[in-house]
Formats: structure tokens, C-alpha cells, sequence
């Protein structure tokens, strides 16, 4: 199966299924003949820009993101899975819930800022290397004003 079809079926499974895990993704798809790896799924996820959306249960599915724009979205994703973000030298580094540090660190690559030079991230981090102190602390101040704090 070409990859276009397999991402096709794959929001098809997100539109009609709550899926918390990508290895629950792997099993759907595996019932339907498609046979991938978690690697795979997991390019996928990133390449798709899958988001994770918490539930009443305290547990978290894939989601589709809606918006166009990848400002929007990556605004969205700050909005919904933001914890904290510092700055240290050149280094921003922000906290978000689990699931959502590389669909953010993906939308800060995409969006090109001029104040970023690299990113690194896990389950719940975005590291960002900024070309300067004053870049840094110019993304922290970005996404601060992006957040709903409560």
C-alpha cells in the first residue's frame, strides 16, 4: 500500500475511532490486511501532524488537526498542551503533555521561524536552539502570548 492510502486510512480509523496508543493503530490496520510497523506509524504521525486530545478519562487519542495554517496549528497545540516554557542562553525549552512534543517541535520546524536554528524533543519536551539570547527569549515571549493561563 502507497503511503498516501495508508495516511488516507488512517484518518479514515481517527474519524470513526478513539485511538490512544499507535501501537492500537497498528493493530487496526493489521485487521485490515495493512501490515506496518510502530516505526512506520510513528513517521506517520509526524508527517500527518496527528495530535494527541486529552479525554474525560484522563487519557489522550489521536486527532486529526483541523486548521490550515500552520501558525494556527501550532498556536492550537501550544493552547491545548501547554505546561511551562524557560529560556537559558540561546535554549528555550518548553513543557507540554505527554504525546505533544514532536507534532510541536514538527509545527516550529515548518514554520520557519528565523529565531530557530534546530530542535530536539521527547514525549512531553520541545529543546529549542535559538541563533541568540535575545531569540530565545523572543519565542518563549511568542508562545507565552499564544496560552490561555489559567
Amino acid at each position: 500500500m502507497r503511503k498516501k492510502d495508508r495516511q488516507e486510512l488512517i484518518k479514515q480509523i481517527l474519524q470513526n475511532e478513539e485511538i490512544y496508543r499507535q501501537e492500537d493503530l497498528v493493530k487496526r490496520l493489521d485487521e485490515q490486511g495493512i501490515y506496518v510497523t510502530q516505526a512506520t506509524i510513528s513517521r506517520d504521525v509526524k508527517e500527518m501532524q496527528l495530535v494527541k486530545i486529552p479525554q474525560d478519562d484522563g487519557g489522550y487519542i489521536y486527532n486529526v488537526p483541523t486548521e490550515k495554517s500552520n501558525q494556527l496549528s501550532l498556536e492550537k497545540i501550544l493552547s491545548d498542551s501547554f505546561v511551562s516554557c524557560d529560556t537559558h542562553n540561546e535554549m528555550c525549552f518548553v513543557k507540554v503533555l505527554p504525546g505533544n512534543g514532536p507534532i510541536l517541535s514538527s509545527m516550529i520546524e515548518q514554520n520557519k521561524f528565523e529565531e530557530v536554528f534546530a530542535t530536539l524533543c521527547d514525549d512531553n519536551s520541545v529543546m529549542i536552539f535559538a541563533k541568540s539570547v535575545q531569540a530565545a527569549q523572543q519565542l518563549a515571549k511568542t508562545f507565552y502570548s499564544w496560552v490561555k493561563l489559567d
